[in-house]
C-alpha cells in the first residue's frame, strides 16, 4: 500500500497543533489512520497546565495504539477510552471541567480485510473513495450549521455551544463526547483510499471553492498531500491581500494522510 503524510504548521514560531499519525500492524493484516486538529484556546488556556501539542500527542497517541491493537471494538469506544486515558495523565494538576481544556477535532480511518470503519467528529475531514472515483465524505457539519454571529463571543461559545446538545462537539476530557461522533463503514472492496484532512488544508474546498470533495482527493492522489497544502498556502497569501480582508486566521495548521489501499 501507499501513504504519505503531510503537516505544516500555520505560523513557523508557534508550535504545530495538529497530529497524524499511520499504524500498520505487523500481521500485515489492515491498518488504521488517525488526524487530530488541536483547539487553540483563547486567553489564559482555561487552567491546564499543558499545551495543545502536549493533548494532541497524548491524545493522538492512544487513539493510535488502540485502534491497530484492538480491531474488533467500535471507533466511538476507542476513542472513548483514549480520551479517559488522556484526561487521567492530568487530572490531578488540571481543571479538566474547564470548557477551554485542551483538545481537538477528530478523524480515524480503520481497515480490515472485511470493512472500512469511520469516524470524524468537529471540522476535520475524511474521505473515501472507491475502485471507480466516487468519493463519500465523511463530515461533522454542526459547527458550520450554527450562526456566524453565535461564534464571534469566546465565553458565549463556551458557555452554550461548545460539548453542548445543540452547539457542537470537541474531544477534550469527557469520554462520553465520543457517541457523538459521525461514524460509518463501508466494504472493503468499496475502498480504495482514503484521505483525512484538517481544516487548514480542508480550506481548498470549504473557504475557497477550488473544487469539490472528489476534486481534492483526486488532487492529493496525483500530486501529493503537499501540493494541497502549497495550493492551500498560495491562495490564503492571495486572500490576506484583499481589502477588507477575510475573517479568520490568515494561515493555520494544515495536515492531510493519504492512504492508497492494496486491493480486497
Amino acid at each position: 500500500m501507499r501513504t504519505e503524510l503531510v503537516s505544516e504548521p500555520g505560523d513557523p514560531d508557534r508550535p504545530n497543533e495538529d497530529f497524524a499519525s499511520v499504524g500498520l500492524p505487523a500481521s500485515g493484516q489492515g491498518g488504521a489512520l488517525v488526524v487530530l486538529d488541536g483547539v487553540t484556546p483563547p486567553g489564559d488556556g482555561g487552567g491546564c497546565l499543558h499545551s495543545v501539542p502536549w493533548f494532541t500527542a497524548r491524545l493522538g497517541g492512544a487513539l493510535t495504539e488502540l485502534t491497530v491493537s484492538l480491531p474488533d471494538v467500535p471507533l466511538t469506544e476507542l476513542l472513548s477510552r483514549a480520551l479517559a486515558r488522556t484526561a487521567a495523565a492530568h487530572a490531578t494538576t488540571c481543571d479538566l471541567s474547564h470548557p477551554r481544556t485542551p483538545q481537538a477535532t477528530v478523524a480515524v480511518a480503520r481497515w480490515s480485510p472485511a470493512r472500512v470503519d469511520c469516524l470524524v467528529l468537529s471540522d476535520s475531514v475524511l474521505l473515501a473513495e472507491s475502485p471507480d472515483g466516487t468519493v463519500t465524505p465523511f463530515l461533522d457539519d454542526r459547527l458550520d450549521r450554527l450562526p456566524r454571529s453565535a461564534l464571534a463571543d469566546h465565553a458565549q461559545v463556551d458557555a452554550t455551544l461548545r460539548n453542548k446538545e445543540g452547539g457542537f462537539f470537541t474531544a477534550a476530557a469527557d469520554p462520553s463526547v465520543a457517541s457523538r461522533a459521525v461514524t460509518g463503514s463501508l466494504p472493503r472492496g468499496e475502498v480504495g483510499a482514503l484521505a483525512a484532512l484538517t481544516d487548514g488544508a480542508a480550506r481548498w474546498v470549504e473557504r475557497f471553492h477550488e473544487g469539490d470533495w472528489a476534486d481534492c482527493l483526486a488532487l492529493i492522489r496525483a500530486r501529493g498531500p503537499h501540493s494541497l497544502v502549497d495550493r492551500v498556502r498560495t491562495l490564503e497569501r492571495a486572500d490576506a491581500d484583499l481589502v477588507p480582508p477575510r475573517r479568520g486566521k490568515t494561515h493555520d495548521d494544515a495536515t492531510v494522510v493519504y492512504a492508497e489501499l492494496s486491493p480486497a
